[in-house]
């Protein structure tokens, strides 16, 4: 039994909280059903109780996790998820809030949001799933298929080179990168328990297979190219960028680049220097009356 395992069955008990009768409904074999688990393991090996976590889910194959989990769960609208679970973040800093969302909303309908949630570092974990394609709606190519992979939309073949998730992220200062595979829970679960601690903007990009649609990169193809980083400096932007590249053959995963010495949003925030409340306890009733 692996560590991981061994602290699991401690917490256990932890860990059973979070589940609920909801039917899961996903596709056989996809990525959704480790990553679901891995986030459930990383909750309860934080000893976190379902009212200490807020998780925002985006639109999409991913977001139907939403009621399959038991705890304050949120729908957003497609592509806006991180603003949704950024307000929640700087308004309660109780709460751990975490947010999911899928290739096609973080870097078609959402990239705009994506690109100022890590500039301004806002203290969220965010769970981006690439399974490389839309999955909800019949597998259409999204900004991350492969060149020459025939989708629904596409039927000749994509032309267009896809983004590298990771890189792109790095380009824009980050505190907190990393990638991992839904084939290798335990490592997912730890990437999200260092993130889970993470005072900013934490960026998990989670590689996983479309059983349904998308079968050039199915479970086998991944088990043979991940490698999981080992003696690499994670405070070294530029080293991340460069193991980030290869997407191919070596394809790495692991925390890539972490920043512990930034400050978060809320800290950097001057009118806030010195207060002792939440945003979310300053809330109350203001007569409107002579405005009417």
């Amino acid at each position: 039994m692996s560590k991981q395992n061994d602290n699991l069955a401690q917490s256990a008990e932890k860990f059973m909280k979070w589940e609920n009768d909801n039917k899961i409904n996903w596709c056989n074999s996809c990525g959704n059903y480790a990553v679901h688990n891995a986030m459930k393991r990383a909750f309860a090996l934080e000893g976190l109780g379902i009212k200490d976590v807020l998780m925002c889910f985006d639109v999409g194959c991913c977001g139907n996790g939403s009621d399959k989990i038991e705890g304050y769960t949120m729908h957003g609208l497609h592509g806006r998820v991180i603003p949704l679970a950024a307000g929640a973040a700087i308004s309660n800093p109780k709460m751990k809030v975490v947010a999911i969302a899928g290739d096609g909303g973080t870097f078609s309908e959402g990239v705009n949001h994506l690109i100022h949630g890590v500039r301004n570092d806002y203290p969220i974990v965010f769970l981006m799933h690439n399974n490389e394609n839309y999955g909800l709606t019949t597998g259409q190519a999204s900004a991350t298929t492969r060149c020459k992979t025939k989708m629904n939309g596409a039927p000749e073949g994509v032309v267009v080179p896809p983004l590298n998730a990771c890189d792109l992220v790095l380009s824009c200062s980050p505190s907190f990168v990393a990638r991992t595979f839904s084939g290798d829970v335990e490592q997912m679960a730890e990437i999200m328990r260092v993130a889970l601690n993470h005072d900013g903007f934490s960026f998990i990009e989670i590689l996983q297979t479309c059983p349904t649609y998308n079968r050039v990169t199915p479970e086998e193809w991944y088990e043979e190219r991940v490698k999981p980083v080992t003696d690499h400096d994670v405070t070294d932007l530029w080293a991340a960028r460069k193991i980030c590249q290869d997407m191919d053959v070596n394809v790495a995963t692991g925390i890539l680049y972490r920043d512990e010495k930034r400050k978060g949003f809320m800290n950097v925030q001057t009118n806030r220097q010195g207060v002792k409340t939440s945003l979310v306890e300053e809330v109350k009733h203001y007569d409107i009356g002579k405005f009417l």
